[in-house]
């Protein structure tokens, strides 16, 4: 196979690029050229938000398949899908569970209701502008060629978000940590190495349309991921489960402050209820979660403890006082 990744060098993009060239594919990223491809891929340069950004990628080749991880405006995706529409047999969007209308209800499918987009939009939100990404694709390719991941949440090495470095830093600092519950909360994710394979197989196999891909329903929960990022950083963190009623009343913003977390409700079924069904029957394999974390935990601690952080996304975190005070209040310091 001969694939172009639009990325390639961050997160999503380099577990693309790692497991194709782990398949002896032949890839080329597409990026901005301030990280360093995997070694093994071949690199074209150009920002995609420039006038002239996509010069590197005219007469560059053909390609059997692209890969797009772009998260921002739809016209972006769709001035190189229609670049690449004559050279490239299909064209794979990581999208996201976000094109949902909100709130989701548990269970919900890909045939669900999707927010209003267009293709050719510019300054959207995200959720529009992942939709917009999906339409963007199949306006160049067409329905049969163009293939929509939609991801939820995304954990593992790499993570430049830093839901789960922060956990891992907060567990590795030890002592009484405040741990949203319940502790048997489930919880969807997708390993970014899953999400890698999974695709890769989608694209080799010639699959199209939308597929939810996260982890099934019951694969971890907050007890399961916490106790694991305590147990791999020295064991020295001691969880204190304190129940959704008395976090929210002490002003704790889900997912922000605690991240992961969701209390039972609209919020937690939108994320942490998708049905998978239709990626778990063509093949998804979701590896445990104590994996995943342990695996992060080996990168960041090579790293020195310090992740990389997407200059557009904000820090997650709750303030150390904040979390001391909250401990206090349950009788614990």
């Amino acid at each position: 196979m001969k694939l172009l990744i639009l990325g390639g060098t961050e997160f999503v993009g380099r577990a693309l690029t790692e497991d194709a060239l782990d398949r002896g594919w032949q890839v080329t990223v597409f990026h901005r050229g301030r990280h360093a491809p995997p070694p093994g891929a071949a690199a074209l340069h150009g920002d995609r938000t420039d006038a002239a950004g996509l010069v590197a990628l005219t007469g560059a080749g053909e390609w059997d398949a692209v890969v797009d991880t772009w998260s921002g405006d739809p016209a972006t995706v769709l001035a190189a899908a229609r670049l690449l529409a004559p050279r490239a047999a299909r064209y794979a969007y990581i999208s996201s569970r976000s094109v949902y209308t909100y709130p989701s209800p548990a269970g919900l499918a890909e045939d669900g209701p999707v927010v209003d987009s267009a293709p050719d939009l510019t300054d959207v939100p995200y959720a529009e502008a992942k939709r917009g990404g999906e339409l963007a694709v199949e306006a160049a390719f067409g329905a049969d060629r163009a293939l929509h991941v939609r991801a939820g949440l995304v954990l593992g090495p790499y993570e430049n978000i830093g839901r789960l470095p922060w956990w891992l830093g907060r567990t590795a600092r030890g002592g009484a940590v405040l741990a949203p519950g319940p502790r048997d909360l489930p919880i969807q994710y997708i390993d970014v190495r899953d999400l890698a394979r999974w695709t890769l197989d989608a694209v080799a196999a010639g699959r199209s349309g939308p597929y939810n891909l996260v982890s099934p329903s019951g694969h971890a929960t907050m007890g399961g991921l916490l106790e694991a990022c305590a147990e791999v950083t020295g064991g020295g963190a001691a969880l204190h489960w304190a129940a959704p009623e008395v976090l929210l009343a002490a002003g704790v913003a889900p997912w922000t402050e605690l991240p992961v977390w969701l209390p039972p409700g609209e919020d937690h079924a939108t994320m942490h209820q998708a049905d998978v069904a239709r990626a778990l029957a063509t093949g998804l394999r979701c590896r445990p979660v104590a994996e995943t974390v342990a695996d992060t935990w080996a990168w960041l601690t090579a790293l020195g403890g310090t992740a990389p952080q997407r200059a557009d996304r904000p820090t997650v975190g709750l303030d150390p006082v904040k979390e001391a005070e909250i401990l206090a209040g349950l009788g614990l310091d």
